[in-house]
């Protein structure tokens, strides 16, 4: 998985091949096939690992870090601590996002699996919308899913590839502009 993803990041999704991945990973084409049965495939697996941090086959919203959200009492602390999270995984992710956002209007193939990360995101800020709308501090007439799309909406890594690897504000500046954004936005 660390091969393809050093392949990916370092030479693109075109131009990384299955030969190289296996060359590097030392392990056969054959066998990346009957693991993950295409590039794009693979490609969306070392997204998976990139976001979570590892390789354990846990769900984002399975983790200590979304059970400590929920156990959090304080709104306003289960944002910030969402806002650090999210933050931390795009921080590992972003080159891998880019990769698959923008090599899906060369290579058809990753359509889908930006379709599958976008719907995968949207899931989990549903389930995060719920969690929230259950305080009492939302803001009145916000509904479960306008605050799902708002949310969602900061998922998208455009913030942190524009706040982050272009303008080359630190983590900490955006993840206390992604906790006032989302905090001013919900609440």
């Amino acid at each position: 998985m660390l091969a393809a993803r050093d392949l990916f990041e370092r030479d693109g999704f075109r131009a990384t091949t299955l030969a190289a991945i296996s060359a590097r990973a030392d392990i056969s084409v054959e066998g990346i096939y009957k693991t993950f049965g295409s590039k794009a495939a693979l490609a969306k697996a070392v997204f998976d690992v990139v976001v979570a941090g590892d390789d354990e086959p846990v769900a984002v919203a399975e983790r200590p870090e979304a059970a400590a959200v929920h156990a959090e009492p304080d709104l306003h602390a289960k944002i910030r601590l969402f806002a650090e999270g999210l933050a931390q995984r795009q921080a590992r992710s972003a080159k891998v996002q880019i990769l698959v956002r923008d090599g899906r209007h060369v290579d058809a193939s990753l359509e889908p699996v930006w379709a599958e990360l976008a719907e995968e995101g949207l899931a989990g800020m549903a389930g995060l919308a719920r969690h929230l709308a259950s305080t009492s501090h939302i803001r009145a007439g916000l509904d479960v899913d306008r605050m799902r799309d708002v949310l969602w909406n900061y998922l998208a890594i455009d913030h942190y590839e524009r706040l982050v690897l272009h303008r080359n504000w630190t983590l900490d500046a955006y993840t206390q502009w992604l906790t006032a954004a989302i905090t001013n936005a919900i609440t």
